[in-house]
């Protein structure tokens, strides 16, 4: 039996990913934590997020690593926001659990600090900006036509939720680096976010990428691929969260077998090459 402690546990993503975790026969939930000095200390974590008793208190993440130590917990997952999440991977890895991590927004020395502790503290780790299963086919399929159309236009759209607090996302990122490494680009210098204002024309090298924000979207992204006299879309949509807490469960069975001190994606999980 596995045991998880969960972050973020009665926000949006942390609670459907509660409730998916009570679901599986060899996943035992043992620790559910929420922001520094919550006003849901002490309350039954399945109460507050509906799904009724199940003996799990929400402890408040100024008591992470006592929580994690005393809850004798496995594996963390983490869904929470980067300013936060930063710390609580860097306690985790020295507690020695190991790691799902979903949270985007991470800059290049955070996630640099996040690489060192695990590779440090030798623990096995799935970090993803996005574990929906049909997202990963999505990047590998944007990985084969950059190749065969290299010689096109792309720009990339992606559209989320109003309370969203990362622009662009981790997954319109992470396009953007899968189509610039196979065109050889540099995905710093050629990524273009916005336009406005008389810029001239599009240089072909340029990768322009587009947040939109409003409602309850849950997460959509195109990429568009031009060329003279056509175009092709690609697209993804999730219909709901649960797109991603899947992801999530497949990523906790993959750690099973993982390499200790590695970083593993869901690239790794899904077999591709």
């Amino acid at each position: 039996m596995m045991k998880v402690a969960v972050t973020g546990a009665s926000g949006r993503m942390g609670s459907k990913i509660i409730k998916t975790i009570l679901q599986q026969e060899d996943m035992d939930l043992v620790a559910a934590i929420e922001a520094p000095y919550t006003s849901l200390e002490g309350k039954d974590i399945g109460e507050v997020i509906g799904a009724g008793p199940v003996g799990v208190k929400v402890t408040g993440a100024e008591n992470l690593q006592d929580a994690l130590l005393e809850s004798q917990a496995e594996v963390l997952v983490d869904f929470t926001i980067s300013s936060a999440a930063l710390e609580t991977i860097q306690i985790a890895a020295k507690c020695d659990l190991n790691l799902v991590v979903g949270t985007t927004g991470f800059s290049e020395e955070e996630f640099f600090s996040i690489k060192s502790a695990i590779e440090k503290n030798k623990v096995k780790a799935v970090i993803s900006p996005n574990m929906a299963v049909g997202v990963n086919v999505f990047f590998k399929i944007l990985e084969d036509l950059a190749l065969i159309l290299s010689d096109y236009d792309v720009e990339i759209i992606e559209a989320h939720h109003k309370y969203k607090q990362d622009s662009p996302s981790g997954t319109a990122n992470k396009a953007l680096e899968i189509i610039s490494q196979v065109l050889n680009r540099n995905s710093e210098e050629v990524g273009v976010y916005g336009r406005k204002g008389i810029l001239g024309k599009r240089s072909h090298e340029e990768i322009g990428v587009h947040a939109v924000r409003g409602g309850d979207i849950v997460g959509e992204h195109m990429v568009l691929f031009a060329g003279e006299g056509e175009r092709i879309e690609i697209v993804h949509r999730a219909h709901s969260r649960q797109a991603f807490v899947s992801g999530v469960i497949k990523a906790l069975r993959f750690l099973k077998d993982a390499e200790p001190g590695k970083i593993n994606d869901m690239s790794d999980i899904l077999g591709f090459e």
